[in-house]
């Protein structure tokens, strides 16, 4: 069977305020869409990828991404509303690999780890343990609790999952009336666990101009990506 990479570039991009779509903007001479979606195409494992994206981007988009293997759908209101808009054109696949085309400087080996924890445990995602530690504040700022740093993890994407857990878990979302921002809460409230995949601290999230400059320095440094 095959496995479907799901790319969600469908965001306004507001705090980077800019007229066009965030990931139409270049990293080293390659847009963001370009090298978040290649970084799957690469991947034996994946064998097609959807990209999720507003129904005015898509011709930018399109004239970037010629391989045959990709395909668009257009986003939705939320991200669970995009991932399951391009869940309807998904005939049949093992694995639906989920991930932020927001997110260009993911590792080959993260992606590779990630899919082979999803094929021994249904559901994966990679991430990485926090350096700071973390307070829990109450309404007013105030501090309430500390928790134990060794126990936070800050998921990142990609998310991967068994093709019929996912759909299951979504279509369960979808008569409780329940929407989420992330793809592992949505198959948490289906009562699987997911299985955490350590990745690199250089997976950031392009979001805000300045993120553009730190892409731009950890490339410089092959070492970090």
């Amino acid at each position: 069977m095959s496995n479907t990479a799901v790319i969600l570039a469908a965001g306004n991009g507001t705090r980077m305020k800019t007229k066009d779509s965030k990931l139409l903007l270049k990293i080293n001479g390659k847009t963001v869409l370009d090298r978040s979606v290649n970084a799957f195409l690469n991947i034996s494992d994946v064998d097609e990828v959807i990209v999720v994206a507003r129904e005015k981007d898509i011709p930018a988009f399109s004239d970037i991404l010629t391989d045959e293997r990709v395909s668009f759908v257009v986003g939705g209101d939320t991200r669970q509303q995009s991932v399951m808009n391009a869940l309807d054109v998904i005939d049949d696949c093992e694995l639906i690999i989920i991930h932020d085309g927001a997110r260009p400087l993911i590792k080959s080996v993260d992606i590779e780890n990630t899919i082979r924890a999803a094929k021994e445990n249904k559901a994966a995602a990679v991430g990485v343990f926090v350096k700071d530690t973390v307070k829990v504040v109450d309404k007013n700022g105030f501090v309430v609790s500390t928790p134990d740093r060794s126990t936070l993890f800050a998921v990142q994407t990609p998310q991967i999952f068994d093709f019929e857990l996912y759909r299951k878990a979504a279509q369960n979302a979808r008569e409780k009336g329940l929407d989420f921002t992330d793809d592992c809460q949505l198959v948490e409230s289906f009562n699987q666990k997911v299985k955490t995949v350590v990745g690199s601290y250089s997976n950031i999230k392009i979001t805000t101009p300045d993120d553009i400059v730190l892409a731009e320095n950890l490339l410089k440094n092959e070492a970090l990506i």
